[in-house]
């Protein structure tokens, strides 16, 4: 899709997050984003992404600290379901944090990358993505260091947040181990 050549496109970007080792790769997710300009008006939806980072809580599962995250609903009454049921809880330990409430990321307004995961970006020339429930995807739209940038349910991008990429192969949340308690998603 990018006109990555084949020799590059295994190629890992190492570096350092707060002192944590870290690495970036073609398709690693940098932007995972909860937006209010389209799914954070169905409550079957928001709903799923709270079970969803939930049951991730359960397992040990953790998106990346490196991973800009954030919940923006269009309105205070999605705040409200997802505190009544309980599910803000683990959509904050997974880092949906409520940011505001109207548009956010997919109009560029997510604000800048670490400093670390941005320079790794840069000077390896990866084709980081972000992953949003917006309705905006097109290159530069939603943050100038990602190239690619995919549109998905409020559920999947806390998916593709705890997977870590948007690649092309399958991936499973979780370890062998964990399958088959484990909520098993194909990333």
């Amino acid at each position: 899709g990018f006109a990555i050549p084949k020799e590059s496109q295994e190629k890992v970007a190492k570096f350092s997050f707060h002192g944590q080792p870290a690495e970036l790769k073609h398709g690693s997710v940098v932007i995972a984003a909860i937006t209010s300009c389209t799914n954070t008006s169905n409550p079957s939806v928001m709903l799923g992404a709270g079970l969803v980072a939930k049951k991730a809580c359960d397992l040990g599962l953790q998106v990346k600290p490196w991973i800009k995250t954030s919940l923006a609903p269009g309105s205070g009454v999605v705040t409200k379901y997802l505190l009544k049921s309980g599910l803000q809880k683990y959509l904050n330990e997974q880092g949906f944090n409520i940011v505001g409430y109207g548009c956010t990321t997919c109009i560029g307004n997510s604000g800048d990358l670490d400093e670390s995961v941005a320079t790794a970006v840069t000077e390896n020339d990866v084709v980081a993505a972000a992953v949003l429930s917006g309705n905006r995807n097109f290159e530069g739209r939603v943050h100038p260091l990602t190239r690619a940038n995919y549109l998905a349910s409020p559920p999947l991008v806390v998916a593709y947040a705890l997977a870590g990429t948007y690649g092309y192969a399958s991936h499973c949340l979780g370890s062998e181990s964990m399958v088959k308690h484990s909520l098993v998603v194909p990333v």
